[in-house]
């Protein structure tokens, strides 16, 4: 049986979360969790290095649940961890029509700083130069990063 577009986008976006799982466990992290809270991965402190996937950290600016791809802990400078997001659009379609939503809940309500993740070649022109500007006005959005600038990323701080 064929794949809808809309399975395919999650097929897809399932594989870069995976690539970006397999970077956290190259750099010896350990999952703890998925679809826990963020006090469960704050809290788990037998393991130094963690993180958890799906994680439930309060609500956002529409006070629906909201949730991250990755919550991280374990680097020094980052006491209160780091969340990662996972975006792909590998054709035209919406994810980029999301990203006001996430940066104003980046900003106003998680926890922790924050790197989005882009991948796939569909997204509108302009779109990730949009994000990517963001940063220089969220104080809590730390960078946006291809999977390829993500990984040269990884590999000097995690």
């Amino acid at each position: 049986m064929a794949l809808t577009q809309g399975g395919r986008a999650n097929k897809s976006g399932n594989i870069l979360e995976r690539n970006v799982e397999a970077i956290l466990t190259g750099h010896n992290y350990f999952q703890v969790g998925n679809y826990v809270p963020k006090e469960f991965i704050l809290n788990a402190a037998l393991l130094p290095k963690r993180y958890g996937k799906e994680v439930y950290i309060g609500t956002g600016i529409y006070h629906t649940a909201l949730k991250v791809d990755f919550y991280v802990v374990g680097l020094p400078a980052m006491p209160s961890g780091l969340i990662f997001e996972c975006k792909w659009q590998e054709s035209p379609g919406s994810v980029d029509e999301k990203f006001p939503y996430l940066n104003m809940n980046i900003q106003n309500y998680y926890p922790a700083p924050t790197i989005v993740i882009l991948g796939g070649e569909g997204m509108r022109e302009g779109a990730s130069k949009w994000l990517k500007a963001r940063v220089n006005d969220n104080h809590n959005l730390l960078a946006v990063y291809s999977l390829d600038r993500f990984i040269a990323w990884a590999n000097k701080n995690l």
